[in-house]
């Protein structure tokens, strides 16, 4: 799917920034692609973007009105439909990441009918995929992978997508999930894709492009974590990384939500290469990425000096620091 921008960021009256964080990621990397936020009355969320009803987005350009929200269930709230349909009215298509398809509420799918709007279920791809083929293809490819699920993968990637570029390479972010693909303006939710054709996503997602072009595919979940591994091996699969990032947070001693522990970074590289090695045979681990965003700067500083000095690889935090050692390392690993 590919979204027409700039969007408007429909944040409803959630209680927090935690869950509004769709609309703050999108904010974050793609502020140049919103005019501003809409707010119900006691919203306590605020992307510090402009406040702005409908009239004032349609003045302003707005084209997609987002659903920048997330919540447990992934259901919408009735008192939403209303303003979601005056925004179809009001000559905007609408996006969510929700687990529910906007089709399925009455009121906004005659509102897209009647106004020939079109609904976007960021969660539901309408792409039909073939299953993986495992062949080689022209082009590069980076992934970024996890000690655990929610460690950073997307901000790692996007953060390499800019760095790249400002060295000069030719890179470009491939989203699987949903906030990714609100940043990036296509892609797919791989976590949502039938399980014998998420091989076939992720080629799909990052096909053959010339020699020199550099795609940066966002993880998903972590090959350790029994919840989510079938995911992560069917994307790295079909993603077929030359390169690859391991992506941790220091303060963890179980993966979120299940009792299994955390694996050490070498395990990640180890089994990474071990099945990667399946549709790329030199495939290659090019740096580690640490989100430090529980410890003070001193802290954060040391842990990544002993994790470069432990693993011999760039270790950064691609929030505190930039990825600049990252990019250069596969300057020189692939002679860019």
């Amino acid at each position: 799917m590919e979204l027409k921008r700039p969007y408007l960021l429909f944040l409803g009256d959630v209680p927090d920034a935690l869950a509004a964080k769709t609309a703050i990621g999108i904010v974050d990397w793609r502020k140049d692609w919103c005019v501003g936020q809409m707010r119900l009355p006691g919203c306590n969320a605020d992307t510090g973007l402009p406040d702005m009803d409908l009239q004032q987005a349609t003045a302003a350009n707005a084209k997609t009105l987002i659903i920048g929200v997330v919540n447990s269930g992934g259901f919408l709230p009735d008192h939403w439909i209303e303003p979601i349909v005056a925004a179809l009215d009001a000559g905007l298509d609408v996006a969510s990441g929700l687990h529910l398809r906007l089709e399925d509420i009455p009121e906004i799918a005659e509102a897209a009918k009647r106004n020939n709007r079109q609904l976007h279920n960021v969660r539901q791809s309408d792409q039909k995929f073939k299953t993986g083929q495992g062949t080689k293809r022209t082009g590069m490819r980076l992934l970024t992978v996890g000690t655990d699920c929610s460690v950073g993968k997307k901000y790692t990637a996007l953060a390499l997508e800019k760095g790249m570029k400002d060295a000069g390479l030719d890179a470009h972010f491939r989203a699987t999930g949903q906030t990714g693909v609100f940043i990036s303006g296509r892609g797919v939710s791989i976590d949502a894709v039938v399980a014998d054709f998420i091989s076939g996503a992720a080629e799909w997602i990052s096909p053959a492009t010339e020699p020199d072009v550099w795609q940066i595919v966002e993880g998903q979940g972590s090959l350790f974590h029994p919840s989510f591994a079938g995911v992560s091996l069917g994307l790295l699969h079909g993603s077929q990384p030359d390169a690859f990032v391991v992506c941790h947070e220091t303060t963890r001693t179980h993966m979120r939500a299940v009792k299994h522990p955390i694996p050490t970074i070498q395990q990640v590289i180890d089994l990474t290469i071990d099945c990667g090695k399946l549709t790329n045979p030199d495939i290659r681990c090019v740096g580690v990425a640490v989100n430090t965003q529980a410890l003070d700067d001193d802290t954060a500083m040391r842990t990544m000096a002993e994790i470069a000095e432990t693993y011999g690889l760039p270790t950064v935090d691609p929030i505190r620091t930039g990825v600049a050692s990252i990019v250069d390392r596969l300057r020189q690993e692939f002679g860019l």
